[in-house]
This record gives structure tokens, sequence and C-alpha cells, in this order.
């Protein structure tokens, strides 16, 4: 942990005489900072000693002619987040932020000013030969003992953060039936069950209509199974199967895999018993009455903070996500694994620029070798797609100050601390072991919630630049606005306001701190704003195979 001492930053009309500001050192990085330069009024940072380029930190960015004393002028208008020219930069000359070659000028670029994304020329994407491997294992930080929550301990010893009925599908055609009978059994019946928090239908468009028997068939089947065993579940999540489909309710979920021990939890519409709608109703309510019971026999106890899956992910992101919220999770991660706890990182788009710096902390060459296949794995997806990694910057993020993957790649690959990766899954696998997993996903928002709801996760962390209202109905969402603007505006959706650390109001250390300690609470039944809200998105399954 490297950190820079200020003293005497005049930030608006406010003076603070020091201000630390603290970051993670990444790999690639070894002497990372973050270096704050504000005079009356504007503000930029820049990530270490060798970027060319720094973000502007101030609402509203800065307009044409603001000056940086002893430094430069700025020749145009910079919005909020974007690069400043630090210094003058021939056309072709490397553009470096986190002391990384983020792209290329494309033409001949002034000191001072704003470098938008047509100026950036992408780099190729790093091979994934020749990678350093277990080079970079830091030796295991002193365990962080004596934090604990209050959660709910399932016979196979997982651990969950809620009491939750579900009701998995096993295709898309049941989807309304379900969401009729959820709504009867919260109107009716949940009340008289004060231990459960709450039912829900775990809808998906899988099913039928589907090469079910294609090699890769199995992760779209395995994913949905998984989630049927997620902690929050308790073990007893129902199933509502219509009959004729090609997922079948053995297929989903073979004999055993869910620990049922009182009575059928199936329910077959086309079964020749159900005359009629309400003959389907009154089965998946009656059936529910059982789960109910058993659910409301749980009460929460006392437990470890190692007890703690916690998925991380970005959604929405800006050129603040890479220098607030993720290096504040990033830090808590680190603090969650000193603890004992499980922490799951995803995105594969956004960690391939980085691949190097994931490789060099791998545990041993194994894992490093499972990042590498998972990496090349999607190279070749997206190649049969006829597209590369660039198709995942979004227009949100190029808005944000993100030019290109390369530069979204290296601040979201900060969430994941400094620990040694001590594991991967593959889509939708489940959790085997503890500490870092790398769980590789696609970079969309909602279906790495819902891979990493597979693998296990009975916590989610999720960081927004620009904004977005994301939750999932199974577990708890803690939302983190990297911008203080962003905090302010959207202050009854956002959980933690990391934007602090860019005027140096707080350090990642602060609100790392904070996070982790948040986390406990929410894992022990405090409500987040999106439980609050009731919001949350619907699964989305990956399917890389064929559709019929």
């Amino acid at each position: 942990m490297n950190s820079v001492t200020i003293d005497t930053v005049t930030i608006d009309t406010i003076t603070i005489d020091t201000i630390t500001i603290d970051t993670l050192t990444i790999d690639t990085i070894p002497s990372a900072v973050v270096q704050a330069v504000a005079r009356t009024g504007p503000l930029y940072i820049k990530m270490h000693d060798n970027d060319n380029v720094a973000i502007v930190v101030n609402d509203g960015g800065l307009p044409a002619g603001t000056e940086f004393p002893g430094e430069f002028v700025l020749k145009n208008r910079v919005p909020q987040g974007h690069k400043i020219a630090l210094i003058a930069l021939s056309e072709g000359a490397p553009i470096i932020r986190y002391d990384v070659v983020i792209g290329y000028a494309v033409r001949a670029i002034e000191q001072g000013s704003w470098i938008e994304e047509s100026l950036v020329r992408m780099p190729p994407a790093r091979e994934l030969d020749g990678l350093p491997i277990s080079t970079r294992v830091l030796p295991p930080a002193a365990a962080l003992e004596g934090y604990t929550f209050q959660g709910y301990r399932n016979a196979d010893g997982s651990v969950a953060t809620r009491n939750i009925l579900a009701i998995t599908t096993t295709v898309q055609c049941v989807a309304g039936v379900v969401e009729h009978a959820v709504k009867r059994i919260k109107d009716e019946l949940l009340s008289q069950y004060p231990n459960v928090d709450d039912v829900i239908g775990l809808e998906h468009t899988y099913g039928c209509g589907v090469a079910i028997d294609a090699p890769n068939a199995n992760i779209p089947i395995r994913t949905l199974r998984n989630i049927s065993l997620n902690p929050n579940f308790g073990g007893q999540t129902m199933v509502v199967s219509l009959g004729c489909e090609k997922l079948q309710p053995s297929r989903l979920l073979p004999e055993g895999a869910i620990p049922i021990q009182n009575g059928p939890y199936i329910v077959t519409l086309q079964d020749d018993v159900h005359v009629g709608f309400e003959s389907m109703i009154t089965a998946i309510m009656d059936m529910a009455k059982l789960r109910l019971q058993a659910l409301n026999l749980r009460t929460r106890e006392t437990c470890s903070a190692a007890d703690l899956v916690v998925g991380v992910q970005c959604g929405g992101s800006d050129a603040f996500s890479g220098v607030t919220a993720n290096p504040a999770v990033g830090y808590a991660t680190d603090l969650l694994v000193r603890a004992g706890a499980t922490v799951m990182f995803s995105e594969t788009t956004e960690v391939r620029d980085g691949i190097d710096q994931l490789t060099s902390r791998a545990i041993n060459a194994d894992v490093a070798n499972d990042m590498i296949r998972e990496m090349a794995w999607y190279d070749d997806y997206l190649k049969k797609g006829g597209v590369d990694r660039s198709a995942n910057t979004t227009p949100g993020n190029k808005k944000g100050g993100l030019a290109n993957i390369v530069e979204k790649a290296m601040g979201s690959i900060v969430k994941s601390g400094t620990s040694a990766i001590s594991g991967v899954l593959a889509p939708g696998e489940k959790l085997k072991q503890k500490g870092l997993i790398y769980a590789a996903t696609p970079a969309s928002d909602f279906i790495c919630g819902t891979l990493q709801l597979a693998a296990g996760m009975n916590l989610h962390i999720f960081t927004t630049g620009r904004g977005t209202p994301y939750g999932l109905a199974a577990v708890p969402v803690i939302k983190v606005a990297t911008r203080d603007d962003l905090a302010r505006r959207w202050h009854d959706l956002m959980d933690v306001n990391a934007g602090r650390i860019a005027t140096g109001e707080a350090t990642i250390e602060d609100v790392g701190w904070e996070l982790f300690k948040l986390m406990l609470e929410v894992a022990s039944g405090r409500k987040t704003w999106a439980e609050h809200w009731k919001l949350h998105n619907a699964l989305t399954l990956f399917n890389p195979a064929p559709v019929t």
C-alpha cells in the first residue's frame, strides 16, 4: 500500500492542510500512487508518476482557459472524468494511464488538450503466451479476526444472508403462472411466516427451443441448477415444470441435488391432475406452505466473516471507477480475504487487457493456466461472433471518460485487490474453495450477476459511475457510487459514496473499511436501497449454444 501526502491543498474555498490518498498497488504498477494536483478550484488526478494524462475531477468539467499554474492552460473544455494531455504528444505517441499504454495518439496533441475518444488508437490485445506465472504473489497478510455477522446456517455448511423461498422454473413457458403464484403467496401466506424474508420466482428464458445436447449447453443448465442451490434458499427450492420441455426436472436437478426432507418439490403443469388455472396455482401454493414452514424454523445466529461469499462487479463504469469505487472495493476485498471469506471478481473482457497482472498473482501455475484457458475460450467466442473485446465499451462509458476497453480494464481489475488468486471458475460452476476467485463471466451486468449467484454468492457489491438501479432478488446488493454528483442525485439508490476519495475528503482505506463494515451489517439483515425499493433485474443465463 502506497500513499502520497499533499500539504495545504485548496479545493474551492475549503483549505485542507493534509490530504492522504491511498492506492492499491497493481502488478504492472510497481510504485502506483494517485497524485492529485489542485489549485484554487481546478483539480485533476493522475494514477502514476509515469502517466502522461490525467482526468478532470471537478463537477461539470473545466472550461477552456483554465490554468494549472506552473504547468499548462487548458486548450479546450474538458468534461469531468475525461483526460488532459499533461505533455505534448506527437502522432503515434503512447498515451499512458495507470502506467499502462491505453492507446496511441491518432495525431499530434498539444499539452493541456482534451484527449477525447477519437484521438486514441487502441493497442492490440496482449498475447496469451509468455505471460508471467506466479511472479508477484504477495505473502498472506495478517489474519483479520473477530468480525462476525448474523446469518443462517445451512446443513451443507454454507451460510445465508437472507431467508428466501425460491421457485425455479425449467422453461420460460411457465413464467406467467409462477409470477401469479408468487404474488398470491406474498399476499396470502408470507405474513404467517415472519422469519422468511421473501418469495421469488427464478425466471429465465431457457429450457426449450434450444440445442440442449450441444457441447456448451452445459453452461446454462449448470447455472440454473447451481442458482437453485444458492445458500439464501436454505435447501427448500421448489420447481415448476411445464412437462414437455427439453430441460426436464430430472435433468435440471437430479435426485438428491436439493436436500428436501419433507415431501415433493416439483409441480408439473401438464399433469392430468391439474384442471384449470386455479388448480395449478393451488398446487404451487400448497407446496409453498411446506417450504415456508421449514424456512420459518430458521433463525439468525452468529457467523464468522469467513462465511461471506461476495461477488464484486462494476456497471455503468466511468473514468472514476478505477480511481475511487473500485480501489475501495479492492481494499475491502483484501480485508475479506484476510478474514477468511471468499470474494469473486469476474467480467472476462474487462480483465482481458490485464491478464499479465492476474497470472502473475496466481497462487500457482495451475490457477494461472486456468485463467489463460478462460481468456482464450472467450477470445474464440467473440471471434465467432465477428467482434473483439473492443465491443465491450458503451456510449455511457465513453461519455464518462473511458476511451476504450484497455482503459476500462485497468480500472475494473483493481476490484480484485492485491491478494493471491487462489482459484478459477468456468461460467456456471459452483465454488469449492475460499479466498480470491476469478469467476469467468461475460461483462454484461445481468449475466455476471446471474453467474455469480450460481457460484454461491450470498452478498453482492456493485460499483457504478454513470448510475444504474441494478438489483438482484436473491441476494442483497450494495451499490457504490464513483462520484459525489451521482451520490447526491441518486441519494436513495446508492449505498456508499466513494466520490469523496477524488476530492480528498476520504481515503481509499477509509471507504474500504466503511464498505467492509457495511457488508457485515447488510449480511445481518440491514436492507440496502435496492431491497428497500424492491428493485431487481431478471436472471439472464449465458447460453453460447445454438437456439433451434
